[in-house]
């Protein structure tokens, strides 16, 4: 089966419109696997005929499949399955907050010898660019004393070198060394930014904020708490969310030459909310962390003639085993345990539609489906 013929095929098999929106969100996923999903898609919309018996009990458990836990939250156990929000970690690579330029190979230095304009190169000319070459082999020729050390040397310490070499010929000397043009070093910003580039190492700092920022700034799809930086051969994760949010000044590190950046695209991590709400969808956790309440009201609530307020289910695979959560949401205190269950990744919230009959039929009808949901978004990644 091609992708173009399972895309299409929802509208001629009558699935129900929350299968056809989950299944149009999944379409990127191979032929296999979409086929895989349309026959589960079909048990999903099958299962809205299907009612259940409230409250869960352990007798109701008995024909469910072993590897199958099916927890009712109450005030006494939400805790145990709220994770806490994603802490900020800080960066094992070295901040060096102190800068000192070296001199390099390439780099143009400007050297000014007040009152005597005859050394400067072109004499007596300035403009941007011009100077003295550092060549390969780590030296400039200067009128008079010839060649002159600079690679590995601030432009102070070679300001110093000269104006004791130049005191031979010349009665107190005044000099100033600058880097007219940096060339010598450079790190680069690539990944999810607006504009990759190389930028060059100058004499002021460069963090790696303001490298980002320079390269255009990070695109939507960037992942700001998964940035790395290769350095010596080693790959350094930094967290640069931990820098905005939380103030960790390590993870704003000063680069260093041959620094590489790299932006990762945010991964997707999303939940799933179908059955009898307003608007069915693919729930997006990667900015945030979402509870089952916001989930569920950010999607226009419970479709109120046909969902059951106290059928509310989470499936949830958690070390090979299938969690099955049910929220009784016909009361105050259901609504506001919601507002402390976090969901995560690959969750499946289903609303089941009233009358009720044995819950236990649900539950094994809709195993399946979310397994092979589960099994198809794995998949994708």
């Amino acid at each position: 089966m091609t992708q173009a013929s399972v895309a299409a095929s929802p509208s001629q098999i009558g699935l129900t419109a929350p299968v056809r929106h989950l299944l149009a969100r999944l379409r990127h996923l191979r032929p296999g696997a979409l086929a895989w999903l349309t026959g589960a898609a079909l048990l999903l919309s099958a299962c809205s005929d299907s009612y259940v018996n409230f409250p869960v009990t352990a007798e109701g458990q008995d024909d469910l499949d072993e590897n199958v836990e099916v927890i009712r939250l109450d005030i006494t156990n939400i805790e145990s399955f709220t994770l806490p929000s994603r802490g900020h970690e800080a960066t094992s690579l070295p901040s060096g907050r102190n800068w000192n330029y070296l001199v390099g190979t390439g780099d143009i230095l400007s050297v000014i010898v007040f009152d005597h304009p005859e050394l400067t190169l072109p004499e007596g000319e300035r403009s941007a660019g011009s100077g003295f070459r550092v060549q390969s082999d780590g030296t400039i020729n200067y009128p008079f004393v010839g060649a002159v050390a600079a690679r590995g040397r601030p432009p102070e310490q070679i300001r110093n070198d000269l104006t004791q070499r130049l005191a031979r010929f010349i009665p107190d000397p005044q000099v100033d060394v600058r880097v007219a043009s940096f060339n010598s070093q450079g790190i680069v910003v690539s990944g999810q930014v607006n504009t990759p580039n190389r930028q060059p190492l100058t004499t002021v700092r460069l963090t790696l904020i303001e490298a980002i920022n320079a390269a255009g700034g990070a695109t939507d799809a960037a992942d700001l708490r998964e940035v790395t930086v290769q350095r010596g051969g080693h790959v350094y994760p930094v967290d640069v969310q931990g820098f905005l949010e939380a103030g960790l000044t390590q993870n704003n590190p000063v680069l260093r030459n041959g620094d590489v950046v790299s932006v990762p695209r945010r991964r997707a991590e999303e939940a799933y909310l179908l059955g009898e709400v307003a608007r069915p969808d693919a729930i997006d956790l990667s900015l945030e962390p979402i509870t089952l309440t916001q989930a569920v009201t950010r999607q226009g609530g419970l479709a109120d003639s046909r969902a059951d307020v106290r059928g509310v289910f989470v499936f949830r695979i958690h070390q090979g085993r299938t969690r099955v959560f049910q929220l009784d949401t016909s009361s105050p205190t259901g609504l506001l345990l919601g507002t402390r269950f976090v969901l995560e990744p690959g969750d499946v919230v289903y609303v089941i539609r009233s009358p009720l009959q044995r819950w236990n039929d649900t539950i094994t009808r809709l195993l399946p489906s979310v397994r092979a949901i589960t099994a198809a978004d794995t998949l994708g990644d």
